[in-house]
């Protein structure tokens, strides 16, 4: 197949995605703030059961049958169903992550996924938020909270996903940008609050 922009919109867009973006933030922030931790290797094995190992057997499990058209779940009408089972995988990631008695943050991720994906839902019933622009901007959001300034530099991934989505026409320039700044501003105002910061 010849090299095209829709190949490369199509790379970004897989590469720059919410199963591979989040778990290489949680490798981050477990590995480089808590890897001394003798339970760091079960925090990481409760953030990548939520954030990827569920939701890829879910919309598997949901292309398979034939409840979703792709993978990307282009059509807002499909999001519900699994936006509503990603909200409670994280609930109950949060309960297995606070039995292991983790640094305040990691309980946060969870809970604060769970709420952000009830926000999304609701969102989704009249409107369709770009949820890769979301999960991206957040995700930074949370390396700044644990790193500082020094992670803002991964922003600039930020109108690289945007241009990928919308040259794909999986969303427009409104949809993209409110996913990212939305998504950056209440994970930084969440955690903000939920660790004293």
């Amino acid at each position: 197949m010849p090299f095209n922009l829709h190949s490369v919109a199509n790379i970004i867009s897989w590469v720059i995605s919410p199963v591979v973006v989040a778990p290489a933030a949680y490798i981050a922030v477990v590995m480089l703030g808590y890897g001394n931790d003798a339970n760091s290797m079960s925090y990481l094995m409760v953030l990548f059961a939520a954030s990827t190992l569920a939701p890829v057997l879910l919309i598997s499990g949901l292309k398979k049958t034939g409840k979703i058209s792709d993978y990307n779940i282009t059509f807002r009408e499909q999001r519900f169903l699994p936006l509503l089972v990603l909200v409670a995988v994280n609930v109950l990631g949060y309960e297995f992550m606070k039995q292991l008695h983790p640094p305040r943050l990691l309980t946060g991720i969870l809970l604060f996924n769970a709420i952000n994906t009830v926000i999304i839902l609701l969102i989704t019933l009249q409107w369709k938020i770009s949820i890769h622009l979301f999960i991206l901007s957040s995700s930074v959001g949370l390396l700044f909270m644990q790193f500082g300034v020094v992670a803002l530099w991964l922003l600039l991934f930020v109108p690289v996903l945007m241009w990928s989505r919308i040259f794909l026409r999986a969303h427009n320039f409104t949809q993209t940008l409110v996913g990212g700044v939305f998504g950056f501003a209440v994970m930084v105002a969440e955690l903000k609050w939920w660790t004293g910061l």
